[in-house]
């Protein structure tokens, strides 16, 4: 199928619900929190996804795409240690928020990239993944993120301004 080993069927469809349920979630509640059920099979669904990638060689040895698992295991590790302990003061709650979106961002670099240099089959949009037009979306991605993180930060600012007005008595 496509070019897939099993292992990178499996792969893919845990990738598919993490990214599904991330989507979800983002857009119901404006981030992804560990503290919901959808949060940890968001979470879980990634580390799978990860873990699962680190045993995939299809373009060779270690690459990139190996790295960026790695990278995505850390950022889940930065955003689990934030929650309920304050490490990083007042910003715990911003710093998870940002960590599980880019772990999103980092779910969609991988996703284009393999789409699009497998489909339409027999004419793949992408030569490769070195193709000049994939590196111009993949920083559109980049930008969609920094947005994204944007408004999530000025949104988590004005839930916590209506928790301290609703928490002043009148």
């Amino acid at each position: 199928m496509l070019g897939l080993t099993s292992p990178g069927i499996i792969h893919t469809l845990i990738s598919l619900v993490a990214v599904v349920t991330g989507v979800i979630v983002l857009v119901r509640e404006h981030r992804i929190r560990y503290a919901t059920n959808a949060g940890k099979l968001y979470v879980h669904a990634t580390v799978l996804t990860c873990l699962t990638s680190l045993g995939i060689y299809q373009h060779g040895g270690f690459g990139k795409p190996h790295v960026l698992a790695i990278i995505t295991l850390l950022t889940l590790a930065i955003a689990r240690m934030t929650i309920g302990k304050g490490r990083f003061g007042r910003r715990s709650a911003a710093v998870e928020m940002i960590a599980y979106s880019a772990t999103m961002l980092f779910h969609f670099i991988p996703a284009l990239t393999e789409t699009g240099t497998r489909l339409p089959v027999g004419a793949p949009f992408f030569a490769n993944a070195d193709d000049p037009l994939l590196k111009m979306l993949t920083g559109g991605l980049v930008l969609v993120f920094l947005a994204g993180a944007t408004l999530q930060v000025v949104w988590l600012g004005r839930q916590r301004d209506e928790d301290a007005g609703a928490a002043t008595p009148a």
